[in-house]
């Protein structure tokens, strides 16, 4: 009796496990079913094949557009920085990564409704026709520039060098509206310049010096080079290299611009990724630190992204320059580029950076040694002073405002500098300079 109990007991247990086996596998057949690839790539085709067929304006639809939008809005859905490039825009990512490309030499932005001139580009058809920062783009080619999307308008403005463009422009300044129709030209941008938006990188009667880089282009590196050779031929004494407003650019720049100023060998970043293959360590390949001993000091703010913040984190990291400023953006993702067929291309995040330290950059920025803040109102006027005609643009009362204008974080990190060089001069050069790297004393920091 009790072994018939204990079999009866068994046999139920047995029978439940076999249940719960059963609904459990086909929960799990029914969900590799849903997430199927075969599956939804069936979806897919058949309501692509709807929209072509039964969609009210689609008469002229193609599968290429329909796969095309389908792409940029499946790769748009991961995240800011992934994108699904098409021909065009693949095209314009790599112009704008040589520093090179077909235009009128005008950098434009968005503001208050208008595609509005925020730059000229000196020696270029726009600069040389008289446009001036904030200018309006009213009409391109006669097409009104109104409700289009920025990226939309400065398409119709690029082109081959040699072909002519008609832009209608607005003056606020002024109330003055001119029609100009000038020829396209091969445009360089300059990825590294002085204090004065030129490349004369004279130091200042401290002996200081000053290079802002623009972006991490192809060429950032060597313009860098070029432009501490000269400042290191007038006895160079500190260094401030303004990363502000830098939106970043390729990954191996930012590595050459670190080298510049570490020694051979020293990491500088790493990434980590969900491959294995995305795991990388990028260390220091230059003849050493090209500035040896000279203090150094690396201006960053909001608009610091990307390849700017790894240069930051690397230094601040490695005790090689004083951060000032305010916290970067926090844009420390790889974006890997994949050519696809016809021309287009993926730009996907694949994995995150790392400073030295193994500090993440993604979401949190790079937080300054000394936090100098600024409005948005100061932030415009030195960006409308350093800008090609931004002050000639103004009238009145603005003009003079921005003729004046200060620029405090600069300010203080040439008085950073100016202590440094002070204690210097009055301690033992071992309390500084120690194994090539440069430690700045607590004093000299709160000065």
């Amino acid at each position: 009796m009790k072994r018939r109990l204990i079999y009866g007991f068994v046999t139920v247990a047995l029978l439940v496990n076999l249940g719960l086996g059963a609904r459990l596998y086909f929960a799990t057949a029914n969900a590799a079913e849903k997430d199927s690839a075969y599956a939804n790539m069936e979806l897919f085709s058949f309501v692509m094949e709807k929209v072509r067929k039964d969609y009210v304006d689609g008469k002229d639809l193609t599968y290429r557009e329909l796969v095309f939008h389908a792409l940029d809005g499946m790769v748009g859905k991961l995240d800011p920085h992934s994108e699904f490039l098409d021909p065009e825009k693949y095209k314009e990512l790599q112009d704008d990564t040589q520093g090179q490309f077909g235009g009128l030499g005008i950098i434009v932005q968005l503001r208050d409704g208008f595609i509005t001139v925020i730059t000229p580009i000196e020696d270029t058809p726009g600069f040389r026709a008289g446009i001036l920062a904030g200018d309006r783009i009213l009409k391109v080619d006669g097409k009104a520039t109104e409700k289009k999307e920025l990226g939309d308008v400065v398409k119709t403005m690029r082109g081959e060098p040699g072909t002519e463009v008609t832009v209608t422009i607005f003056r606020p300044s002024n109330g003055e509206t001119k029609e100009l129709t000038l020829k396209r030209a091969v445009i360089n941008v300059d990825m590294v310049k002085d204090v004065n938006g030129k490349k004369d990188f004279t130091v200042d009667e401290n002996k200081i010096g000053y290079a802002r880089i623009v972006q991490f282009g192809e060429r950032t590196g060597t313009e860098l080079e070029s432009a501490l050779k000269k400042m290191k031929a007038q006895n160079l004494q500190g260094f401030v290299l303004d990363l502000r407003w830098n939106p970043g650019g390729l990954l191996d720049q930012a590595v050459e611009v670190c080298e510049k100023f570490l020694p051979r060998g020293q990491l500088v970043v790493s990434t980590e990724g969900r491959d294995a293959a995305q795991k990388s360590v990028h260390k220091a390949a230059g003849r050493g630190d090209a500035l040896k001993g000279v203090p150094m000091v690396v201006l960053i703010n909001i608009d610091s992204a990307s390849a700017s913040e790894i240069v930051a984190g690397c230094l601040q990291d490695l005790n090689r320059a004083v951060v000032i400023g305010e916290k970067s953006f926090g844009k420390g993702s790889v974006q890997s580029i994949f050519p696809l067929d016809g021309g287009a291309a993926l730009r996907l995040t694949t994995a995150k950076y790392y400073t030295p330290s193994h500090k993440v950059i993604h979401g949190e920025g790079i937080t300054p040694n000394i936090v100098v803040a600024m409005s948005r109102e100061e932030e415009n006027d030195i960006l409308a002073k350093r800008a090609p005609g931004g002050i000639e643009s103004l009238e009145g009362a603005d003009r003079e405002r921005v003729a004046n204008a200060r620029d405090p974080q600069l300010e203080r990190a040439l008085d950073v500098l100016k202590g440094i060089n002070l204690f210097t001069q009055r301690l033992p050069a071992t309390r500084l300079v120690s194994r090539g790297k440069w430690e700045p004393s607590e004093a000299a920091l709160n000065r």
